[in-house]
């Protein structure tokens, strides 16, 4: 494993993957990077692999991109992954609430658990999280922190107070 570090408008982001170049996690946080060092192999650092991601990075910050187009690798349970794909399958600059992203996946009572799965995205940005809020449009819970959750919304054009 290897990997790179992006200085982003919402903090530095860890950006880990393969020798491919197939994207596996980012850590938004020194925490989430601590806590992935300290459960997994300790990744080396290996600044030109995730060049073509980093420059799309750069591009969504800009605001002159909307989508992204790397090899990503979702490890997780099978619910995890229908929630994740839910959640990917979400447009630039909209949103959805846990309960709409239960009922897409046919388990409409799953909506706490859908919230976990989202907690545990591992490559949050890519898979758009940061898009999915409470049935009343209320801000929950992001692993970066509500502030970086509004703030990712706030550059796809959508304010929430």
């Amino acid at each position: 494993m290897f990997y790179d570090e992006y200085d982003s408008p919402i903090g530095t982001l860890r950006i880990i993957g393969k020798n491919s170049g197939e994207l596996v996690r980012i850590c938004l946080t020194d925490s989430l990077w601590e806590s992935y060092r300290s459960h997994y192999e300790k990744p080396a650092l290996h600044p030109s692999l995730f060049q073509p991601l980093k420059k799309q990075l750069d591009e969504y910050f800009q605001g002159d991109r909307n989508s992204f187009s790397v090899q990503m690798n979702l490890t997780g349970t099978d619910f995890q992954k229908e929630v994740w794909n839910e959640v990917h399958a979400i447009p630039y600059g909209e949103t959805k609430s846990y309960a709409a992203i239960a009922e897409r996946i046919y388990r409409p009572k799953a909506v706490r658990a859908v919230g976990n799965a989202n907690r545990l995205n591992p490559i949050p940005i890519l898979v758009p999280c940061h898009r999915v809020i409470g049935k009343n449009r209320s801000m929950t819970g992001y692993a970066g922190g509500v502030q970086m959750k509004q703030a990712l919304l706030k550059l796809e054009g959508l304010i929430f107070e």
